[in-house]
């Protein structure tokens, strides 16, 4: 399918590695110019370096980190008016409530909800001028099932699901949409690295822990996180404009509820 995105532009943050670069990725192979944000410059170039010789893709790097005014500043200066944005930023550590001070609230509510709130309101307005727009939040499955060890992240993440519920039915009808993807555990860096600190914990070799976390979830596997980049790149694409305000969950089916 021709998702209708050529010669579109978009700002992907997150987009070094794991799901963030599998979105940048699957938009550039339709010819989107893509401006990639992430914090490691080295990483970050490496990731264009490598599209560009795979896919001869048009992507830029911005090395800024979002969840600062500065940085939030820097890569709309490079891109201010996209036609996509994909938000996404790493969550916040796990824990018990009782050991999170203010500050660690406000840091996560930074991140994880105002960050993209803050992105969202330097494009929309342009996306609704010129009837065209989509804005995709990479969230968590934790939205749909809160775990209780990860409540810095199931509060500004539902903050920021609240808030798009609410924006989303006032753009659609300029063509512009909204939609958070909620990823479920994919293989990536950041979940191998998860689950070497409970392998380790549980005295158990890394493969172990790998397979039986897999065995949990109804696919039998972790998603590849080409398959996460696909779906983005569908949600962002001209076919996809009846779509707003939705929370898509990508899991496996490890959620077990209808809703």
């Amino acid at each position: 399918m021709d998702l209708g995105l050529a010669g579109r532009r978009a700002i992907v943050c997150g987009a070094s590695r794991g799901l963030g670069r599998a979105a940048a990725e699957s938009l550039a192979r339709e010819g989107v110019h893509v401006v990639m944000a992430a914090r490691r410059s080295d990483i970050l170039e490496a990731a264009c370096a490598d599209l560009r010789n795979r896919l001869g893709a048009s992507v830029e790097a911005v090395a800024v980190d979002v969840t600062t005014p500065e940085g939030r500043a820097a890569l709309l200066a490079r891109l201010p008016d996209p036609d996509i944005l994909v938000t996404n930023a790493g969550g916040p550590p796990p824990g018990d409530f009782r050991d999170w001070s203010r500050d660690d609230w406000i840091k996560a509510l930074d991140a994880n909800m105002l960050t993209p709130i803050e992105l969202i309101k330097a494009t929309v307005d342009g996306m609704m001028a010129r009837s065209f727009g989509r804005i995709v939040n990479i969230t968590s499955g934790a939205v749909k099932a809160p775990i209780d060890i990860l409540g810095l992240s199931n509060g500004a993440r539902a903050g920021l699901t609240g808030f798009v519920a609410g924006l989303a039915r006032k753009t659609v009808a300029r063509n512009v949409t909204i939609n958070n993807l909620l990823p479920g555990a994919f293989d990536t860096d950041r979940l191998r690295a998860t689950m070497a600190g409970q392998a380790k914990a549980q005295g158990i070799g890394l493969e172990e822990a790998l397979a039986r976390r897999a065995s949990g979830i109804p696919a039998g596997r972790f998603g590849d996180p080409a398959e996460f980049g696909d779906a983005c790149a569908w949600l962002c694409s001209a076919q996809a404009g009846y779509v707003t305000g939705q929370n898509i969950l990508l899991d496996g089916g490890a959620y077990p509820g209808v809703m």
